[in-house]
């Protein structure tokens, strides 16, 4: 072999083993989820057939928004018959009665989260007003504790806008005990809040298991859009997926024109990206 073949052997060999090697050292999302919200239309006329077509789109978790009128043991079963396993629920009211019903639905059904998802307009009131919820959360959490099941608090935009000069989601997180509260974090609320999520990463490592994605077009009407369509920079997300402590990720689009459409591109979309 003459020295220029030699030299180009070499390289081409060194090429190769640094793609294998950069291959073999990117992250991908393992088990891909979808909040069922997306589908909730398609879930009121059939939750069987619903639940099929979001395995068959690719998607192996679910995260429930109610459930239809089905009970718990029908909800299991659909899942186990459909390959598919529901780590989180949304679960709307906290009041005691509501909420002992939420935690013993969660163990038939195999959610490991309970996650409260928005807070009443009425009782946005100040900065007192939100000391008041993340008390209210400390306690529903402990019961959910008890149970074995982990509470956490699913943010919109709202919570990033000043009041009294403080920022109401870091009211929350500052107010609830880490122990028993932690948060999924919506990453195209937040970033339509004009926050940067890699600042409460940072800010508070671990507290942010579950994470909603969806895209956003931007200003100036940050419309929602398929993931992968829009201009949220998931891999600059997702590259701190062990400082959030992120283990489960959840697809979501509020609106979707065609939601099966939706969920496949949004899927697809995510089972190709390394970060």
């Amino acid at each position: 072999m003459d020295r220029r073949s030699f030299v180009a052997t070499t390289s081409a060999v060194l090429v190769g083993a640094r793609r294998s090697w950069y291959r073999d050292h990117m992250n991908h999302i393992e088990h891909i989820g979808l909040q069922l919200y997306t589908v909730r239309d398609e879930m009121k006329k059939d939750v069987e057939g619903t639940i099929a077509r979001v395995a068959a789109s690719g998607y192996t978790e679910v995260e429930f928004a109610g459930y239809f009128d089905k009970t718990p043991a029908e909800i299991r079963a659909m899942l186990d018959h459909h390959g598919l396993t529901s780590p989180s629920t949304h679960i709307g009211s906290i009041a005691p009665d509501d909420w002992k019903k939420a935690l013993d639905a969660a163990h038939v059904i195999g959610h490991s989260y309970i996650v409260f998802p928005w807070i009443p307009v009425e009782r946005r009131t100040g900065i007192d007003g939100y000391k008041k919820i993340a008390a209210d959360f400390n306690r529903a959490a402990e019961q959910a504790k008890a149970a074995g099941l982990q509470f956490a608090y699913h943010n919109h935009d709202f919570e990033f806008a000043p009041v009294e000069g403080k920022l109401p989601y870091d009211v929350l997180l500052t107010e609830t005990d880490p122990r028993l509260v932690q948060m999924e974090m919506d990453l195209y609320w937040i970033t339509k809040g004009g926050q940067d999520p890699l600042t409460y990463f940072a800010r508070w490592p671990g507290r942010f298991p579950l994470v909603h994605v969806k895209d956003s077009m931007g200003p100036p009407d940050n419309k929602m859009a398929d993931v992968g369509a829009g201009k949220i920079d998931w891999k600059r997300i997702f590259a701190k997926e062990q400082q959030a402590g992120i283990k489960h990720f959840f697809v979501e689009h509020d609106q979707p024109a065609d939601p099966f459409a939706s969920i496949r591109a949004s899927c697809d979309y995510l089972k190709r990206l390394e970060f």
